[in-house]
C-alpha cells in the first residue's frame, strides 16, 4: 500500500489586513496547485481523498482534472479548528500564536483559546485514520511495536492520495509510523505548501508496518514558489 500525503497550496489567511477563516488559495497558491498536478499527472491513484476545507479542494481541483477523478471529501482530514477570527485584525491571530509558542510544553495541548484543543485534534485524526485503515483491511495489532494485521480486504498494491494539511498529515504519519505525537507537530514536521510526502507498507512475518519514503518533496516547485 502506498499513501501519498499532499499538503494544500498557499492560502490567503489575511486579506486587507483582516483574518480570513477557511481561506481560498492565493494567486501563487493556484500556481503551486497547477505545478503539483503536473508533477503527479502521470501517476496512478486508486483513490484521491480530500479534506473538506476550501484550500484543499482548490489544491486538489487541477490534480483531479488531470487524473480524471471525481472530488471525494473525507471529513476526518480537516485541519485543527482555529478560533473564529474572520474579519478581525491580523494582529489578533499573530498575538494568539505568539502566546502559544511561549507556553510550557504540556500547556500547548490546550491549543489556541477558543479553538480545538490539540489533544482533541490528535484523537480525531487517530480515530479517522484507524477507521480509514479498517475499511481497507488493516487494523493495529496488540503489540508494543507499530505492527498491523490485514484481512482479505487489504490490497498491498493500492495507491491512495490524501490532500490535507500540515497538522493532519503530520499526525497521520505519527499514527502510521508509531511515533509519539506532540502538540507542536506543525513545527516538528516542516511541510511546505503543495508538497508531497509518501508512506509505504512493509511486509513483516506477522503483519505489516509502514515506512516514510519521502517528506515534503518540493522539487516540482521553483525556489520562489516554495512557501510554508
Amino acid at each position: 500500500m502506498d499513501i501519498t500525503l499532499i499538503r494544500h497550496a498557499e492560502p490567503q489567511w489575511v486579506l486587507g489586513g483582516l483574518n480570513v477563516d477557511n481561506p481560498p488559495l492565493t494567486s501563487r497558491g493556484h500556481d503551486q496547485a497547477q505545478l503539483l498536478a503536473k508533477f503527479l499527472a502521470d501517476e496512478h491513484f486508486d483513490e484521491v481523498l480530500v479534506s473538506p476545507l476550501v484550500r484543499t479542494q482548490q489544491t486538489a481541483a487541477p490534480l483531479l482534472e488531470m487524473l480524471n477523478h471525481e472530488l471525494v471529501i473525507e471529513p476526518w482530514l480537516e485541519e485543527i479548528r482555529n478560533p473564529i477570527w474572520h474579519g478581525t485584525p491580523e494582529e489578533r491571530a499573530e498575538e494568539a500564536y505568539r502566546a502559544v509558542r511561549q507556553q510550557a510544553a504540556r500547556e500547548r495541548w490546550k491549543g489556541l483559546e477558543g479553538g480545538e484543543p490539540v489533544n482533541n485534534f490528535v484523537e480525531r485524526i487517530h480515530l479517522g485514520c484507524s477507521l480509514f485503515l479498517q475499511e481497507r483491511g488493516i487494523e493495529r495489532k496488540e503489540h508494543e511495536l507499530p505492527v498491523w494485521e490485514t484481512n482479505d480486504r487489504f490490497d498491498p498494491d493500492v495507491r491512495i492520495a490524501l490532500v490535507a494539511h500540515a497538522g493532519t498529515n503530520s499526525v497521520v504519519m505519527c499514527h502510521l509510523l508509531g511515533l509519539l505525537t506532540t502538540p507542536w507537530e506543525w513545527e516538528r514536521f516542516v511541510i511546505g505548501h503543495a508538497t508531497v510526502s509518501r508512506i509505504r507498507s512493509i511486509t513483516l512475518g506477522d503483519g505489516i508496518t509502514f515506512g516514510l519514503t519521502s517528506l515534503s518533496d518540493d522539487e516540482h516547485l521553483p525556489n520562489d514558489m516554495r512557501t510554508y
